[in-house]
C-alpha cells in the first residue's frame, strides 16, 4: 500500500497541465518518467567511466534529494512529503535505490565487457 495519494509522475503532470483525460495524463507521466530516468542514466553512462553500482546508487540518491526538496513541494506535498506523510520519503528512497542498484548492475562495464 503506497503512502502517496497519487503516483508522483501523474501528480506532476496534473500540476503542470491541469485537468485532462486520464489516458493522456498517464501517457505523459509514463513518457516523462521513463524519459528523465533514461536521460540521467544515459548522462551518467556518457560522463562517468566506469559506471559502477556505487556511482549509479549515488545518482539515484541525488535524484531522490532533488525530488524531495524541489518536486514534492512543487506538487504541494511539502519537503520530504511532510504535508502528506513522511512515509513518502521512505517509500521513494527505496524505489530510487532499486533504480540505482539495477542500473549499476546492468551498466557496470566490468561485468559486461571482459577485456
Amino acid at each position: 500500500m503506497a503512502p502517496m495519494p497519487a503516483p508522483i509522475p501523474i501528480a506532476i503532470v496534473k500540476n503542470i497541465i491541469g485537468e485532462a483525460t486520464k489516458p493522456f495524463i498517464m501517457l505523459l507521466a509514463i513518457v516523462a518518467h521513463l524519459g528523465y530516468g533514461g536521460a540521467f542514466g544515459g548522462a551518467l553512462a556518457l560522463l562517468i567511466d566506469p559506471v559502477t553500482v556505487k556511482k549509479a546508487v549515488g545518482l539515484s540518491l541525488a535524484l531522490w534529494i532533488i525530488m524531495q526538496i524541489i518536486v514534492l513541494p512543487f506538487i504541494g506535498w511539502g519537503v520530504f512529503g511532510s504535508a502528506i506523510t513522511p512515509k513518502i520519503a521512505v517509500a521513494t528512497l527505496i524505489l530510487h535505490l532499486v533504480y540505482g542498484f539495477v542500473f549499476g548492475i546492468f551498466m557496470d562495464r566490468k561485468n559486461i565487457v571482459k577485456d
